[in-house]
């Protein structure tokens, strides 16, 4: 019989479900993947179907261990999509409604009223988020409101309230397992980052019963054991949970200062490892990145909801471009023409924070062409990376040393050096496509074979390095401020400008 040499790693993202089986090296030596599907029924509104999450999960999990026997699979990690909630009953785990995803901001109005309270200070303060509704407090809220007998059935614990990671873990559990771990809980609004642990103040202004919240765990941990599930052996642990961009952060470097993870995906991540917990900080959230089983590890992010989004929508109302061509399309007009494109179709993110802006495309011409179209929109996802880098850049100590990239869009060369020109730093991409899923695996590694940061650090995979040209450097701050003007507009709203022109009269 093989002995159990590897980790099956389930990268549960928003547009796929990925498995990938890493092997002792380092080595993915199996991987499978289904793509899932966004659901907009209002404006604004962003849901998925939990049985699909779970059921496209399942399936990858099923195909990556046929490909190499489930007698090697020692351990099962799980990096998930974040801030995206879910609700189920706890004695049938069937969904009480839609998976509210990330994207999704319907309980924007509930935010508005939370900040006229003048509760923004108190949740920054304990959670160290922005009040937004990207984070899951909100959404759970909704949930609750929005099922019969939602808070007597929270509160007599009999639903359940989770991120995805405590989804998946329960039906991998066959429901004997209720637990999330710290990096998804810290996306919450309800967690203390001084205690690590739920924190009652924040449960009593969302109105969530603890009894509906699973227990909070290190991500480097043993979960508990597969039961039940067709297809999957039962007995194998799940060792690590943790969330897909921390997952990624992990995978690059460890941790190692300096260096900050930029993921480009359907949103994006960018975030930097921190000693500690940064007071003060409004344009980015302080959130904990991991705790690796004797380590803590705290981290500075910035989110942002639309970035390789903002590149699929406008291909869509453009007209489809082979992924190839996307490379050099962009070299095809020598710039926009002074177009820019501000995707805030849900609202910006990080530094921003207005769920109520909508999106701009602005400095159209004549002379316009689809080309210039397409191109604002690949910059448009540099120049709001760059926007959250600068709010780093000015924090007291921080000195960036390279920029780390990895998911679908880094696959771009032309962003990417447009990115590492525009920064006036070394962009590094990650030549695996499976950074997510590697992170959550090193960290199953460390819970199970108790491997230290040293072992670890031998399995990282190499890095393309894209650097900049300095000259061109200079020339993009001008259009850097261009993009900053149009970013302005996205924030105008016409009932405050009508208002201030009556004002005016």
């Amino acid at each position: 019989m093989a002995s159990r040499d590897c980790i099956i790693a389930l990268d549960e993202g928003t547009s796929n479900a990925k498995a990938v089986v890493v092997n002792a090296q380092g080595q993915a030596i199996a991987k499978a993947s289904r793509a899932l599907q966004l659901q907009t029924p209002q404006a604004g509104w962003v849901e998925q179907r939990g049985e699909d999450l779970l059921a496209a999960s399942l399936a990858v999990l099923r195909e990556a261990m046929a490909a190499v026997g489930d007698q090697r699979i020692a351990a099962i990690a799980i990096s998930n999509q974040r801030e995206t909630v879910i609700g189920w009953l706890r004695a049938s785990g069937q969904p009480i409604g839609p998976a509210l995803s990330w994207q999704c901001s319907r309980t924007a109005a509930f935010c508005q009223q939370l900040r006229r309270d003048r509760q923004e200070q108190p949740i920054r303060q304990i959670t160290g988020l922005p009040l937004a509704p990207l984070f899951s407090a909100s959404k759970m809220r909704w949930l609750l409101d929005n099922t019969p007998d939602g808070q007597q059935l929270a509160a007599n614990g009999e639903l359940c309230l989770g991120t995805i990671d405590a989804w998946l873990l329960w039906q991998l559990t066959g429901g004997q397992s209720f637990c999330c771990d710290q990096s998804n809980a810290a996306r919450t609004q309800l967690l203390n980052l001084a205690s690590g642990d739920w924190d009652d103040e924040m449960l009593a202004l969302f109105g969530i019963p603890r009894t509906a919240l699973p227990q909070v765990c290190p991500s480097s941990h043993r979960f508990g054991i597969t039961q039940g599930i067709d297809g999957i052996a039962d007995g194998i642990p799940i060792c690590a949970m943790i969330g897909d961009s921390h997952a990624a952060l992990y995978g690059h470097a460890l941790g190692q200062t300096g260096r900050v993870k930029a993921t480009y995906g359907t949103g994006s991540s960018v975030m930097a490892p921190v000693e500690d917990v940064v007071q003060g900080m409004t344009a980015l959230a302080t959130t904990i990145a991991w705790h690796d089983g004797k380590r803590l590890q705290y981290a500075l992010e910035g989110n942002i909801p639309h970035t390789g989004d903002a590149l699929a929508w406008m291909l869509s109302i453009t007209g489809d471009v082979e992924a190839q061509l996307l490379n050099q399309l962009p070299d095809s007009v020598a710039d926009t023409d002074g177009v820019y494109f501000v995707p805030a179709l849900t609202g910006t993110g990080a530094p921003w924070w207005d769920d109520r802006a909508r999106g701009v495309i602005c400095g159209l011409s004549r002379s316009s062409q689809r080309a210039h179209l397409i191109r604002a929109a690949l910059e448009s996802v540099a120049y709001q990376i760059a926007d959250v880098i600068a709010v780093l850049r000015s924090q007291p100590g921080f000195n960036l040393r390279q920029l780390m990239a990895d998911g679908g869009p880094s696959r771009n060369d032309w962003l990417m050096q447009f990115q590492a020109d525009l920064l006036g730093c070394p962009v590094v991409r990650s030549n695996t496509a499976e950074l997510s899923a590697l992170g959550a695996a090193l960290l199953a590694m460390r819970q199970l074979w108790g491997w230290d940061r040293q072992r670890l650090q031998a399995m990282l995979p190499q890095h393309d390095e894209f650097t900049p040209d300095m000259q061109r450097h200079r020339q993009l701050q001008h259009s850097y401020l261009g993009w900053q003007q149009a970013v302005l507009r996205t924030l105008w709203q016409p009932e405050t400008a009508l208002s201030s022109g009556e004002q005016a009269r």
